[in-house]
């Protein structure tokens, strides 16, 4: 089954998030399969995401100002917790 891909800020959005995920640990290498830390690389995707949102701000639709919120917020609070350990 294959499923079309549809181009949208919040794809490209989720994108960078997800590249900051993996760099946090939080999901595996789609390659590798194998988790990996990299503190480095979560900020820059962390770093691009509120670029992303800072350049955006008024333009966006009230799914994706809410969208961008909640995942800034949330991988800035899982880059603490990760950067803790």
């Amino acid at each position: 089954m294959t499923h079309e891909l549809e181009a949208s800020f919040i794809t490209l959005a989720m994108s960078v998030a997800s590249a900051a995920a993996m760099s946090l640990g939080l999901a595996p290498d789609p390659q590798t399969k194998k988790t990996k830390v990299d503190l480095q690389m979560a900020r820059f995707n962390i770093d691009l995401l509120e670029i992303l949102q800072n350049k955006t701000k008024g333009n966006l639709s009230k799914e994706e100002e809410d969208f961008m919120g909640n995942v800034v917020r949330d991988l800035k609070l899982k880059f603490v917790e990760v950067s803790k350990k």
